[in-house]
């Protein structure tokens, strides 16, 4: 029962690490990466899509992005949808190819991306925390049914704050590294 409700947290506290790491994606360093693209979608035959779907999104130099469309007719919609998105980013056309070069960052967006990477990871950390509570109680609802002992319920409280804790020390690893990326010149 304690195992079951151990590996459940676990996971969930992966997946809140996981969309922490896709979050992350989303707030651009200096340096051209496709996956800084992965949250915009175009207008495609009537449904929106990702970017991904509809063209060849590369990295020509370290500060450009090119994006070619499998389709002509799709490379102005592709261009509104970056212009539309919050990245900041212009696209220039040149024909079938759409360039994107990546703006340098100024000391003062630099801080701005490093307190939203901060909120970021402190939402993370309580999704965790929210996580830890809810296996605490669940361990607590077991020994009030006369299901485990006292120990047990301790063996339980103790797992679940070791994996909390890791799960913790991982988001603050990925936070640092986030950090160290922008600042980057």
């Amino acid at each position: 029962m304690i195992n079951e409700i151990v590996s459940d947290a676990d996971s969930r506290m992966q997946k809140s690490v996981d969309a922490l790491v896709e979050n992350f994606k989303k707030i651009r360093t200096g340096r051209a990466h496709p996956s800084l693209l992965d949250a915009i979608t175009v207008s495609y035959y009537g449904s929106d899509v990702p970017i991904q779907q509809v063209a060849n999104v590369s990295v020509e130099d370290a500060r450009t992005l090119t994006i070619i469309p499998w389709e002509k007719k799709v490379v102005g919609d592709i261009e509104k949808a970056i212009y539309k998105s919050d990245l900041g980013l212009n696209p220039s056309t040149n024909g079938d190819v759409i360039r994107v070069p990546m703006p340098p960052l100024t000391e003062e967006t630099r801080k701005g991306y490093i307190r939203q990477a901060r909120t970021e990871a402190e939402g993370a950390r309580v999704a965790i925390r929210n996580i830890r509570r809810d296996a605490n109680g669940d361990i607590k609802d077991l020994l009030k049914e006369k299901e485990i002992t006292e120990d047990d319920n301790r063996r339980g409280e103790d797992q679940v704050q070791k994996l909390t804790d890791k799960f913790v020390a991982e988001v603050d690893k990925l936070l640092a590294q986030k950090e160290s990326d922008l600042m980057e010149i």
